[in-house]
């Protein structure tokens, strides 16, 4: 009785870090795509009209020319933007966000909230 109650647990315990491991495996898969300081800011810029490198450089404060283009071509090898160039002169390049972006929206709007709140929450602690 007593060894089929443990083996109850170990399948239990088991289950649950499997679980557990789904759980930060895909939060890892997420962090990847969009995780860091810019990737979100980025696309949300973007998603406000913000589509040449200059423009997302200046409303995205803070960011080098160095980072933009790197996290630029980041996003683009993760299917959320594509960069297009327009031949003339002078060169025109501008990015499009992908539909694949908009899976985005429920978790820019979660933090969004979240962020909020919690912007709140500090300022009632501090006073």
């Amino acid at each position: 009785m007593k060894e089929q109650k443990e083996s109850e647990e170990v399948v239990v315990n088991k289950e649950f870090t499997d679980e557990c491991h789904r759980v930060m495996a895909a939060v890892s898969d997420a962090l990847y795509a969009i995780g860091g300081k810019w990737k979100l800011m980025i696309i949300i810029a973007m998603a406000r009209g913000n589509n040449r490198f200059t423009e997302l450089q200046r409303q995205v404060t803070g960011i080098s020319a160095r980072v933009l283009s790197s996290e630029l071509k980041e996003l683009e090898l993760n299917g959320f933007i594509i960069k297009k160039v327009a031949v003339g002169y002078p060169v025109t390049i501008e990015y499009q966000l992908l539909p694949y972006s908009h899976t985005l929206e429920e978790v820019v709007a979660a933090m969004t909230k979240w962020g909020m709140q919690h912007r709140e929450k500090i300022k009632k602690d501090r006073s």
